[in-house]
């Protein structure tokens, strides 16, 4: 069994994204490319986005710190602290509103 403090990681990858010249960074916590889950600590600085990205499966986003937005299929959605958002099919875009670190888990369908 292996534990993780989700809060430090956060922490940490905030710190790392505020002096990133793209204004993210992240963290696999659990998975890969061999598994069928993922897990990743993304942080994000206040108007950050990450692009559209082809949802590869079921996708959650826990928001551990901050305000997000989601936009997909011409619908938006806000998340803050601690809320669970399930991600739609198709393509997604998430968006910083102010200092952010989420947990995006991923589980791939099929190949």
């Amino acid at each position: 069994m292996k534990k993780f403090s989700l809060t430090a990681i956060a922490r940490a990858e905030l710190r790392e994204a505020s002096t990133s010249s793209n204004g993210r960074a992240a963290r696999t916590v659990f998975g890969g490319h061999e598994h069928t889950l993922r897990q990743t600590v993304i942080a994000l600085a206040a108007g950050t986005e990450l692009q559209e990205h082809e949802n590869p499966g079921e996708a959650t986003v826990l928001v551990l710190g901050g305000r997000i937005r989601i936009s997909s299929n011409n619908e938006q959605w806000e998340g803050r602290d601690q809320d669970l958002l399930i991600l739609p099919e198709g393509k997604t875009q998430i968006t910083a509103l102010e200092e952010s670190s989420i947990l995006l888990s991923v589980a791939k369908l099929g190949n």
